[in-house]
């Protein structure tokens, strides 16, 4: 299955606002909303982490999907209510217009002991 990861920077201040509305996804009023919008693009694991650097705290993300352009895409260009509110939210805290698309890292190093 493919899988991408990437760090994204908060933007200043906008840690405890992120952290809210994926807890809400997670588990509170946004849970339908999300699995709905993550079945739409084909993601099939999503996994957000907060980490803390030297040069400031960043969200950790890792997707899998079979079709991870699709995915992307579909989070990027999705007119339901909550892919427009996860792009305002994403846009808010870090800056980052899914919109536009975004650079993908390299993917440089894979190591897996199950194949």
């Amino acid at each position: 299955m493919p899988t991408i990861a990437f760090a994204a920077p908060y933007l200043p201040g906008k840690i405890e606002a992120d952290r809210a509305a994926l807890i809400a996804c997670r588990s509170g009023e946004l849970k339908d909303g999300y699995e709905g919008s993550r079945g739409r693009a084909g993601i099939t694991r999503e996994e957000v982490f907060i980490q803390s650097t030297p040069m400031g705290d960043m969200a950790v993300v890792f997707i899998e999907a079979d079709d991870l352009e699709k995915a992307f895409g579909t989070l990027g260009k999705s007119d339901d209510p909550f892919d427009v509110w996860f792009r305002d939210l994403i846009r808010d805290v870090h800056g980052i217009s899914l919109e536009d698309g975004m650079p993908l890292p390299e993917h440089v190093l894979h190591f897996d002991t199950s194949e």
